[in-house]
């Protein structure tokens, strides 16, 4: 059997357990399309936060990004996971205990104005549909690699996907089907990581591999990878490169963008009690971990593998692979498959008969390529977004294990791009149809408003992500930014201050005007190319890039708020009421004094 069947059987078959699980579990009502009903079990919710968190940018972005540039992208994972932390002990109990059915529901009863919530719909499509664009871009790397189409083709593919079982499903559907998405995403990343781990160090654990010993060569795994990046001109692997104010602004912007993403934070509205919101969140950090204590080694190990398979013979000294090996040696035959979807590329320049994969922008090794007769870098593209996805390949491993990662790079991103346009689909339904332009629409057109949004959401991530403004996780960092700089700090004013309406409004609108302009004048207006003014290598505010500057305009945010809100009048008292009756539990009394 070949591997495009292989792959057919994994893929069709994962297709039709989540398209039967979102028929099933359809929502008949606002209840269960909102929030499941409200009756989800802690454990069944914490698996399908995870799913819902562990996106393409998790599952399919984020070990390509480590393996090419190693340490300094490790900020991806303390940030996000960091972040998690921060949402479950600072937001989802009180969020719960508030009872509503969205986050921009919150933030127009909190801060007593439709305008607030309002403007909290508006950054919640910006930040959301930035988001999609991420997922979208990784559903059009897996379809397009195992359906053996373009990158084009395979985007279009998701799309009419993630348009049958979300729209019709809602948080009811999407719920259990993310259990079952999470189920095969887990094991297809897993699983891989473990056979690669076995071969290179002999240990089953990828996370205790990554610090064994190499099998073949006996000295540390870590060890022989630095010397073999540096050796062909590239940074150290394990060590730091980057700015480090930078990294310490980006790892903050994606933990407090963690915190204010309104996708995420709506899983804890479905469950029953206040209770049930925090052990939700304590599942879901166990089985987000099965991943993201994983993806370290995946990174490193592939990195090592793609190495040696560019210099088989040992180094520089042994000479590096031939057009003729990649084209006849079915080692390589992962190469020409993925060449086919336009995100990978090699071209022999200096016509040797091999291709020569080293850092030709570093001066120290301009001797070494000159002697050797190099004229630059031949392993001309390799999008990091293949790297997860194409490892089993490379490794050479069973096919079925290669089928099954193709079921769960496409169940990661189709799971967060459901909750994505449920929260889209929310707030345009439930908080400005119904909440400000039509408060009498009926529970029926309601639901239609709700799917037609979703759809018109999917059509323009769909637009987007044919020209995403980078990898999926980059793009991703983009949305946490924008998140962290209008959402999250509002969230976190309604509960623990006593900010006013007005304060809320002005914070949300200038933290989120800043970050937007900001990305744009680096990314592009509207993320259309070649419409920026700087770029992420030479930046606008010294060394801060765009996927960094949402901590700043969080700062923004909490300033413009608390200075606007001192200058005008006080917040009524019954809000100040509802603030405490949220934050303190029900029946705690004055303490006493022993």
């Amino acid at each position: 059997m070949d591997q495009f069947t292989i792959n057919l059987m994994f893929v069709g078959a994962s297709f039709a357990l989540y398209i039967g699980i979102a028929i099933w579990a359809r929502a008949g009502s606002t209840s269960e399309f909102y929030a499941a009903g409200r009756g989800v079990h802690p454990v069944t919710n914490g698996m399908a936060t995870a799913a819902d968190w562990m996106s393409a940018a998790s599952f399919i972005s984020m070990a390509g990004l480590i393996a090419f540039t190693g340490y300094d992208n490790s900020t991806f994972l303390m940030g996000w996971t960091g972040g998690y932390v921060l949402l479950a002990l600072l937001l989802a109990p009180y969020l719960r205990k508030f009872g509503k059915f969205t986050v921009s529901e919150f933030i127009g009863d909190r801060f007593y104005s439709p305008t607030a919530r309002v403007v909290a719909v508006i950054c919640l499509i910006v930040a959301s549909t930035t988001y999609v664009i991420g997922q979208m871009t990784g559903v059009g790397v897996a379809f397009g690699r195992f359906l053996e189409v373009s990158n084009t083709a395979g985007l279009l593919i998701g799309a009419c996907v993630v348009f049958a079982y979300a729209v019709f499903g809602g948080m009811k559907g999407v719920t259990y089907t993310q259990v079952a998405q999470y189920v095969v995403l887990i094991m297809a990343y897993t699983i891989p990581a473990i056979f690669i781990s076995l071969q290179l160090t002999g240990n089953p654990i990828p996370a205790l591999g990554l610090f064994g010993d190499h099998a073949a060569s006996g000295e540390p795994l870590l060890a022989k990878l630095d010397a073999i990046v540096t050796e062909l001109g590239f940074n150290e692997y394990t060590a730091h490169h980057a700015d480090t104010f930078n990294m310490v602004l980006f790892t903050l912007s994606l933990m407090i963008g963690t915190a204010g993403l309104p996708h995420v934070i709506m899983r804890f509205f479905t469950v029953p009690k206040v209770a049930d919101a925090r052990w939700s969140a304590g599942w879901a950090l166990v089985f987000i971990a099965l991943l993201y204590l994983t993806a370290p080694a995946v990174g490193a190990m592939a990195r090592l593998n793609i190495t040696e398979m560019m210099w088989p013979n040992g180094g520089i000294e042994g000479g590096a692979v031939t057009v003729q090996q990649i084209e006849n040696d079915p080692q390589y035959d992962w190469m020409a498959t993925w060449q086919q979807t336009g995100l990978l590329g090699w071209e022999d320049k200096n016509g040797d008969g091999a291709i020569q994969y080293y850092n030709d922008q570093n001066a120290d090794l301009q001797a070494t390529a000159e002697a050797n007769g190099w004229a630059g870098n031949e392993l001309t593209n390799f999008n990091r977004d293949i790297l997860v996805l194409a490892n089993p390949e490379i490794a050479n491993l069973p096919g079925w294990v290669i089928g099954l990662v193709a079921a769960g790079g496409l169940a990661a991103a189709l799971s967060t791009a459901a909750g994505l346009l449920l929260a889209i689909s929310s707030a345009v339904s439930h908080d400005l149809i119904k909440g400000s332009i039509n408060p009498s629409i009926s529970e029926k057109g309601e639901l239609l408003s709700a799917r037609i949004a979703m759809a018109v959401a999917i059509g323009v991530a769909t637009y987007l992500g044919l020209n995403p403004p980078g990898f999926a996780a980059q793009t991703v960092a983009l949305a946490f930014g924008l998140a962290a700089a209008s959402i999250f700090p509002a969230l976190m004013m309604g509960i623990f201050t006593k900010v006013n309406n007005k304060g809320a409004v002005a914070g949300m609108l200038a933290g989120l005007i800043v970050t937007l302009v900001y990305i744009f004048l680096h990314k592009g207006w509207l993320f259309i190319p070649d419409t920026n003014s700087f770029t992420d290598a030479d930046p606008l505010l010294g060394t801060v890039k765009s996927t960094s500057f949402g901590a700043i305009g969080a700062m923004v945010n909490f300033a413009v708020a608390f200075l606007v809100s001192k200058s005008t009048e006080a917040i009524p008292a019954e809000i100040e009421e509802l603030v405490e009756s949220v934050r303190i539990p029900r029946g705690a009394g004055a303490a006493q004094d022993h």
